[in-house]
């Protein structure tokens, strides 16, 4: 399954992504420093969200694509509503 995502939705899986690598940053700066353990982990919650976020848009994404792609043969349609599955409970 390729990743087709206009530039808009593509635009904010990436700011998302970012603001996660920032995130991540610092928190890899909070533990060298000594910083408290609950400030760490809610700043390991929050980017964990973050993360979770930018993949269920691709999800959603890769959903409304195939939506679009009414004219698959049924099998093709079930095998990518499996793949599709299997890629959201992994984000569950």
């Amino acid at each position: 399954m390729e990743l087709e995502m206009a530039a808009d939705e593509l635009k904010s899986v990436l700011n998302r992504l970012r603001r996660a690598q920032g995130q991540i940053a610092g928190i890899i700066r909070m533990i060298e420093e000594g910083r408290d353990c609950e400030d760490v982990i809610t700043q390991l919650a929050a980017v964990s969200r973050a993360l979770d976020r930018a993949g269920f848009a691709i999800i959603a994404t890769g959903l409304q694509h195939c939506v679009a792609e009414g004219g698959q043969a049924p099998g093709d349609r079930e095998q990518m509503r499996a793949r599709l599955e299997k890629l959201f409970l992994s984000l569950a």
